[in-house]
């Protein structure tokens, strides 16, 4: 076989996972974009039909949030794993799952794509396409909160894929609409949802001050769950046999 013959299967090859690895890092953009335009346009509709009532408005945002993810995920997991969130590509970075430039590819994209969503929310109820949130979620209660918002969220992906992956989608998207109203921070669970979410002055908004609290706490929580869930779920051939 001639050197020109060998060339360029390899060629072809290289091309090929390049454009796959695009493929996967603009999912990550898109489904983070759509994510976020979700939360906060959701947000913005339920604060404006709720009258004044915060409990109907958090439970419209709630049910629009968890059926959104079962969406996203359900359609954008096969080419890219729809992480949409930093705190889960970590992990997967740890477990080997994911190779650290794409992994950074991924965290780029999806911190990206949440301000494309927040922009896109504003323009379609016609408010200020830049804004800056005033709600502050402080205190050591709201960071402890959203350290076990994503340590279940991320205990909920790897439980799921371990015992029933095809219910994935459902899980995650059941997981945080319970998560939204049994933490005292709504369960942000992810750094590029909170990073977005300080540019929306809306009703899913928090003020860029309070963010690094919560995106350490995210962190945190997910490298908990990483420990914790990974040995739970490690494979065991003694318990298989």
């Amino acid at each position: 076989m001639s050197g020109m013959a060998q060339t360029r299967p390899a060629a072809s090859a290289a091309l090929l996972r390049e454009s796959g690895a695009v493929r996967r890092v603009a999912a990550e953009a898109l489904g983070t974009a759509l994510l976020l335009a979700v939360v906060i346009g959701s947000g913005v509709m339920a604060e404006r039909l709720a009258d004044g009532n915060a409990a109907l408005a958090l439970l419209g945002n709630t049910l629009a949030t968890g059926a959104g993810l079962v969406v996203l995920i359900t359609i954008f997991a096969p080419i890219s794993g729809a992480h949409f969130n930093p705190a889960v590509t970590l992990v997967c970075l740890l477990r080997r799952e994911i190779a650290a430039p794409l992994a950074g590819a991924y965290v780029a994209a999806q911190c990206a794509g949440g301000l494309v969503g927040v922009f896109v929310a504003h323009a379609m109820f016609d408010l200020p396409i830049l804004q800056v949130s005033a709600k502050l979620r402080d205190g050591p209660a709201q960071a402890f909160a959203e350290a076990v918002a994503a340590f279940g969220l991320v205990g909920t992906i790897l439980g799921a894929r371990a015992a029933a992956p095809k219910a994935t989608p459902a899980l995650v998207g059941l997981y945080i609409t319970a998560a939204y109203w049994f933490t005292a921070s709504t369960a942000f669970a992810n750094p590029a949802v909170t990073l977005a979410r300080t540019l929306s002055n809306t009703f899913a908004g928090i003020a860029p001050a309070s963010a690094p609290a919560f995106v350490a706490a995210q962190l945190v929580g997910a490298l908990g769950a990483h420990a914790v869930f990974g040995w739970l779920f490690r494979r065991d051939p003694s318990i298989e046999g």
